[in-house]
């Protein structure tokens, strides 16, 4: 359908969204990327179940890439869905993405093992993986849209963090329900069907974040539909590549601290509680810098924020490792996952929020969606992976904080050329350009 044809509830521009609202798209994102990062942080039980020891002796490798194959069609999804959410509004491309999620989650956690049905096992688990990088995919750039353009001017920031705030409260909630099971549950048991729980939670609360979805008004203009229609918006090739290499960035950091859950057992060799608690960490300290962070940027712009925070978490990222090699301690380690998990997400908000402020509206959804897929399918998909590769390959515990360091380098010199955004900084811009 047209987005000539729609009716629109729109919010009175520069009104503070209600509660209500605001939570049902933090709801269904936060629940979206709780599916998605679960399979993470299950990787060595899932490994057990589809890719047994006695058929291969990689399986935790054939299983993280099973995991980075559900992040090449992330941009499939962008372009699908972001497009979708361009014409026919940001509502109907978020409740699309979060059906597609419900489908695939509900399809991994009943996936029988391979001693149950054989190849077929890790066939179903591979194509239920594409398609939650394909829902996902398309899920970032409506919802982020719909966040800055229900938002004033002024609080932008602070709107577009609560992506960011969700996406760790999703952290949090898949570190729990792995710190119970793996406390609950003998090895055993954890590798049978102990993990599949963790899906099913996931599964369980589909209706409830499709019910509040619903409720959504619309943010997407008539007009700038119309507009769209007629005279595609141009969006600068400059601003395609540097969004690139800051989003690439801030993919491997994120998925470097999230591979510590599968880090501390695996390379530290510490029990699977312990993992989880720190993924628990991860996710709480994030879910607070990112609002903190938000609320900065729309004080003093987005690029002193994303800068110094970058330049930070180079000078850490090292020693961090080195700690929790000499000395993997509970403390150390949590320690460790806190310091990154604050500075990753302070320079992550800013820079999500810059790229869509200069995005124009007309094509927001979809070029925000494309692109943050792209970086995450390139970036994201790789990160654990190659970790584990580089680990195995140099025999050196160190390669994720070097591996990390150099993609933050390369950002941190994107961020520098990257324009200014915040109204704050700026001159008068219209509330959605």
């Amino acid at each position: 359908m047209a987005a000539t044809s729609l009716e629109f509830s729109q919010p009175t521009p520069g009104a503070i969204l209600p509660v209500r609202k605001l939570l049902a798209v933090c709801v269904g994102n936060a629940l979206e990327f709780y599916d998605f990062l679960t399979f993470s942080f299950f990787a060595i039980q899932i490994s057990h179940a589809f890719f047994p020891k006695e058929q291969t002796s990689h399986g935790l490798l054939f299983s993280l890439a099973t995991f980075g194959v559900g992040f090449v069609t992330r941009p499939l999804g962008g372009v699908v869905i972001g497009g979708y959410g361009d014409r026919a509004g940001r509502r109907p491309a978020m409740m699309l993405s979060f059906t597609l999620m419900g489908v695939a989650i509900l399809g991994l956690a009943l996936t029988p093992s391979y001693a149950a049905i054989g190849i077929a096992a890790p066939i179903l688990l591979l194509v239920f993986r594409l398609l939650q990088g394909f829902a996902l995919g398309g899920e970032v750039g409506p919802s982020t849209a719909f966040l800055i353009e229900a938002a004033a001017p002024q609080r932008r920031g602070l709107y577009a963090s609560f992506q960011f705030a969700t996406q760790n409260v999703a952290i949090v909630a898949a570190g729990v329900v792995g710190f119970i099971l793996s406390r609950s549950l003998s090895p055993a048991a954890l590798d049978a069907w102990g993990w599949r729980i963790a899906f099913l939670i996931g599964a369980a609360v589909i209706p409830i974040g499709l019910y509040l979805r619903r409720s959504l008004p619309e943010t997407l203009q008539p007009a700038a539909g119309e507009a769209a229609a007629r005279v595609p918006a141009h969006v600068p090739v400059r601003l395609i590549v540097l969004s690139l290499l800051m989003l690439g960035a801030m993919t491997i950091a994120t998925y470097v601290r999230g591979y510590i859950t599968t880090y501390a057992q695996d390379s530290l060799k510490l029990a699977a509680d312990i993992a989880f608690g720190a993924s628990i960490v991860n996710g709480l300290c994030a879910t607070f810098a990112a609002p903190l962070s938000g609320m900065i940027s729309d004080r003093i712009g987005r690029k002193p924020v994303m800068i110094w925070s970058a330049c930070c978490l180079i000078l850490i990222a090292v020693p961090c490792f080195i700690a929790m090699n000499r000395m993997p301690t509970v403390a150390v380690v949590f320690a460790a996952t806190a310091a990154l998990s604050i500075i990753a997400t302070a320079a992550a908000v800013p820079v999500m929020v810059a790229i869509a402020e200069l995005l124009p509206r007309a094509v927001r959804s979809g070029a925000l969606a494309t692109i943050y897929a792209v970086a995450i399918a390139v970036f994201g998909g790789s990160t654990q992976f190659v970790i584990k590769w580089l680990i195995d390959a140099t025999g050196s515990a160190l390669a994720p904080a070097w591996y990390v360091t150099a993609a933050l380098i390369i950002g941190a010199v994107a961020m520098c050329a990257m324009s200014e955004s915040a109204p704050c900084r700026t001159a008068a811009r219209a509330p959605a350009q």
